[in-house]
């Protein structure tokens, strides 16, 4: 009983504020709907209201799930908060941006120029070891748990490239984590109960969680990873991360550059 209300609990907050903030978004934009629409794949014009609102229900979800300690609570505030900031300033920031991956965004930081795609890579890699810092009491975990969160943060973004495979992706990540117990458990239901929110929206092309909602549900499962796993297993899934984000980024080159 006490294991369902800690992961139900969560699930039913994420998808609950998920709904509010997205229907309170369509209503009042900030700034004008102009702002906040884009012309996805496919050349339909879609909204990013459900990124800000897959920010708020995954933080105030984590933050609020039964049995966490306030330091844990504290990591998921930071984590999920800063990434999905970092994602939200990208979307708006960065929209005529056509650099791509991180070796684009540190070279021309290294040419003076800040873009938005580097303000992510450094706040949401600072605001992982922080959160990292938190949750574990060893100095080699605290490394190892921020790199799994600020990774996972990274790894969502990167699926999502088509409607719902974000969704999808963080659905079933999660699943392993619905089935422990304590605050792995926990953690892990709130990224799935916004993916119940906001699937439908995301799969029928009226909106996009952009790089804000799959920043956010990467960090959210990143530190139910990071809550369940000790330093073996935190070791396996940094090095996953890693290499992922390594390919990941190779691939964004070379779409960048187009052939030959």
């Amino acid at each position: 009983m006490i294991g369902t209300l800690r992961k139900g609990l969560p699930s039913a907050v994420a998808a609950g504020v998920t709904r509010v903030v997205y229907g309170q978004l369509r209503r009042r934009p900030p700034g004008g709907r102009g702002r906040w629409e884009r012309t996805n794949h496919a050349g339909r014009t879609v909204d990013l209201y459900g990124g800000p609102a897959t920010v708020a229900g995954t933080a105030l979800a984590a933050v609020t799930a039964p049995g966490l300690s306030a330091r844990t609570r504290t990591a998921a505030a930071l984590a999920v908060l800063a990434a999905g900031g970092c994602g939200t300033y990208d979307d708006l920031a960065g929209a005529g941006d056509p650099r791509r991956g991180f070796r684009a965004h540190l070279s021309a930081l290294r040419d003076g120029e800040l873009t938005s795609g580097a303000v992510k890579l450094l706040g949401i890699g600072a605001a992982g070891l922080a959160a990292g810092a938190l949750i574990k009491d060893r100095p080699l975990d605290k490394v190892l748990a921020g790199v799994v969160i600020a990774g996972a943060a990274h790894a969502v973004n990167l699926v999502d490239v088509r409607p719902g495979r974000a969704a999808v992706a963080t659905l079933a990540a999660a699943a392993p984590g619905l089935l422990r117990g304590g605050p792995a458990g926990a953690l892990a239901a709130a990224p799935t109960g916004v993916v119940a929110a906001v699937l439908a929206d995301d799969l029928g092309e009226r909106t996009m969680i952009g790089d804000a909602g799959a920043h956010a549900l990467g960090a959210g499962l990143g530190l139910a990873v990071a809550a369940g796993c000790g330093r073996a297993g935190l070791a396996v899934h940094a090095a996953a991360l890693i290499g992922a984000a390594v390919a990941g980024d190779r691939a964004g080159a070379a779409e960048a550059g187009g052939p030959g």
